[in-house]
This record gives C-alpha cells, structure tokens and sequence, in this order.
C-alpha cells in the first residue's frame, strides 16, 4: 500500500506524463526512507518500458556491463553489448518506444572513478538524452548526491525535477497504525520515528513496550539492526559516537558538547558536526526571536528513533544481554518512557503548526519554534519550546500535555499565571494542546487543541 508523498508523487508524475521537454530527475534522501517506492508508483502510470537498474559495488565498466543488461532485459532481447552510454543511448533513440531508465543508487556509480569524472560522463548522457527516453538518477548517500548540486558540479543545472526525500511527519506516520488511540499514535512516533522500512515492522496491535523489546532491545533486533548497520553506516567513520551520545533526548549548546567530549580540538570538532549536519544527523536550531544569535544556538538529533537509541541502547549492548530485555527496560526505560515522549510531543505540535500554515489555517503566521527569555528580576533564563510569531511581533505561547485524561481549566489557569509571572517575555495568546483533551468547553481565553484535531 502506497501511503504519503502525495506531493511528491503529483510532481513525478507530470515530469513522467509530458514529452514537451526532456526529463532528468534526482531522487535523493537516506537509505529505506521510500525513495525506491515513490518511483516505482509513479512508474505504473508510465506509458512505456521501464528499466529499472540497481548500481553496485563494483567498478565502472562493470557497473556498465550491469546496466547493459538491464535494459537488454527490460526490452526482453539477448544481453546486448554496448560500447558505452553513449552508444546505448543511441540505440535506444532508434526504438519506436517510450523509455524510462532509472539508476538506481548512482553513489556506487560515481565513486568508481575520480571526482566529478563520471558526473561530466553523465553530463554528456544528459545533455544528449533522446527524446524518447527519460532519466532518473536516485540516490541515498546525501553528501555525495548533494555534490550534484553544487555550482561547480558537471550536473549542476541539469535536472528538470529535484526531489529530497525526507521521512515522514508525525501525521503520514500515523497512517501505518489508524486505528491506534492518540496517545499511543504519539508514542509510537516518539519512539520510532518516521522512516517507512521501521514503520512496516512495527506490530501496532501491540503495546509500545513489546515493540522495544521485540524490535530495538535485541542486539539482532530488526530496528536495532537498521540503526547499526544502515541509520549509522555512512557517518561512522566520520564521526565520535559520544556527540551523538552527548546530544540524547535533548539539545546542547557547541560549548556543551566540547566540554563533554573534553577536548580542546575544536577543528576536528567543528568537521564532524559539519558531516552530521549535512547527512541529516543532527540540526541546528535557535530561538525564533533570537535568529542570527549564536549564543544562543543548539544542535539536537533530527530522527526521533535515532533519539531513543542514544539515550537508552547506545553502548549497553552487554548489560541487556546479562540481565535481558524484559529487565532491562523495566530498570531503565519505562520509568523515564512517558518524559521521553512529552518531550518529543512539542516536536509533534510544531509539525502540526506547519502543516496548518502550509494549507493556510494560520495565514498570520511568520515563524514557529522555541522562545528564549531572560528574566532580569529573576535573574534566570530559559527556553520556551512551542511558540508561534505572528505578524507584527506577536507570540503565542503553547503548553504541550501528554496526559492519559483532560485537561482541567484550573491547570490552564495556574500555566498561564506562572508565564505571566516569567519578566522578558512578549506574551501575546496562550494555548494548550493536550493528547486528552480538555474537560471544559472553550469559552475562555485560552487556544484549545485537543489531540484528535493533531490527527484530522
């Protein structure tokens, strides 16, 4: 079943329906996020042959060699051989058919020769690509798809479509289990993330507990071994595992992680950062009425289930096995669990404020995220982490409540008197978002969000 992507899939396929121009698109985005089943669900609407090519570790010329025999199949002839692209290309300009021929992680073809060698190769591929044939070149090493994109490449500029494929939102994720409630959609997705490979192994029938003790706990455990083996594969030499360790469930300052890791190099520091940030790692974030303030700037992982792994698995691959899962996760994850998910649930209602501005239910809305404040009475400071600016300098602070029950009014009373009392803050509305809802109608003050409006 093909789920999300609608925006994706719409534009794939006018670039695949209409011959008035030609067609070379880039697909690229880490490895099992679905970039593979986008375009095959585009490509049964194609109204012509689809080559569908698989690179591989080899070299060049054999890589060639495995191209040449995936067309040869596709159009169910004898394995032709060909004298290069070039001469294939031809070939194939000769037929009275319509082509598509998709290179499948085109990384492994790239990294056969020097660089940029076979991007100017394809350049020319491109650039001489008949009319009858359209291109897609996919890819999940980011850094090295990205390099395509860059200025000085020999592709830059010829692509007519460019697609970077992300994981989904707390929303899409949630069309894998439709039928959960709305606190345990939100688990869910605080603990496993948004990748669709992790999405069609989780057991939604089951509690979030069996699912981490099935799935992540086992050192052979399927996610844990997607973790290891695919989410940790492309950075691990590239990389000390302590930032990621480091960052865990919440978000450090660059200073923070330098005096963790205790060291002085800051230059081997500063790479490494750079490398989580362009593969997608990590992000770097800031308070929306403090952007530009690098003080104030904070790196915190991007996947939620990359968050779970380094705050609770990470180096203790040897205790789990000594006093096995179920112990482990009653001695170290379920009672700190549901602070793990209210944590991440902020992240959830940002996605959700997003979504809303995108279809225009808040056409006010220039900026959405944390808030930091200084309070000189106080003489403390701090960071609120939902908050939306509107237009002429105006916030609207959200509370965001993981509860199993409503939210009663006097609860909302006593958050909006305790941020009333917080001095160097601009406070414009206040509302709350709880998963259960609340047990008073909204006559009041206050921006009401229960959690089945996150899921409508």
């Amino acid at each position: 079943m093909f789920i999300g992507r609608e925006k994706e899939l719409k534009a794939l396929l006018a670039e695949l329906s209409t011959w008035k121009k030609k067609t070379a698109v880039l697909i690229y985005g880490k490895r099992r996020v679905g970039k593979t089943t986008l375009i095959h669900e585009a490509a049964k609407a194609f109204d012509g042959i689809v080559v569908n090519h698989l690179c591989v570790t080899s070299t060049f010329e054999g890589n060639l060699e495995l191209i040449y025999k995936s067309v040869s199949e596709s159009l169910s002839l004898p394995n032709i051989r060909f004298d290069s692209l070039f001469a294939m290309m031809d070939y194939l300009k000769t037929l009275d058919k319509k082509i598509l021929l998709i290179i499948d992680e085109y990384p492994y073809l790239k990294e056969t020769k020097k660089k940029n060698e076979v991007d100017s190769y394809m350049q020319a591929v491109i650039d001489r690509l008949p009319e009858n044939v359209k291109l897609i070149l996919c890819g999940s090493y980011i850094t090295i798809m990205k390099e395509l994109l860059a200025e000085d490449n020999p592709l830059f500029g010829r692509f007519s479509l460019i697609q970077h494929i992300h994981d989904f939102d707390y929303y899409d994720a949630s069309q894998f289990c439709p039928n959960l409630p709305v606190r345990e959609k939100v688990a869910f997705y605080s603990v496993f993330g948004g990748c669709p490979y992790v999405l069609e192994n989780l057991e939604t029938d089951k509690s979030i507990k069996d699912n981490i003790i099935r799935l992540l706990l086992p050192e052979t455990g399927i996610i844990r071994s997607h973790i290891e083996n695919v989410m940790l594969k492309e950075i691990r030499k590239s990389y000390d595992a302590r930032i990621l360790e480091t960052l865990g469930n919440g978000k450090k300052k660059y200073t923070e992680i330098r005096d963790q890791l205790g060291g002085s190099e800051t230059g081997l520091l500063d790479k490494q950062l750079k490398i989580l940030l362009d593969m997608e790692t990590i992000q770097k974030t800031e308070p929306i009425n403090r952007r530009n303030d690098k003080k104030k700037q904070f790196y915190e992982i991007m996947d939620n289930l990359m968050r779970f792994y380094f705050s609770f698995i990470f180096g203790t691959a040897g205790t789990i096995v000594r006093i096995g899962e179920e112990q482990y996760y009653a001695r170290n994850i379920e009672e700190t669990l549901e602070q793990f998910i209210s944590r991440r649930f902020e992240g959830i209602t940002l996605q959700y404020f997003h979504r809303m501005s995108i279809r225009g239910n808040y056409p006010d809305i220039e900026d959405f995220g944390s808030y930091w404040y200084d309070d000189p009475v106080k003489k403390i400071n701090g960071e609120f982490d939902c908050v939306i600016k509107r237009t002429g300098d105006l916030y609207d602070f959200y509370e965001c409540k993981y509860f199993d029950r409503p939210m009663t009014l006097k609860e909302c009373e006593q958050e909006k008197n305790q941020l009333r009392k917080v001095q160097g803050i601009e406070v414009s509305d206040i509302g709350f978002v709880c998963t259960g809802g609340f047990d008073f109608e909204n006559k009041t003050e206050f921006i009401l969000i229960d959690g089945k409006a996150l899921y409508q």
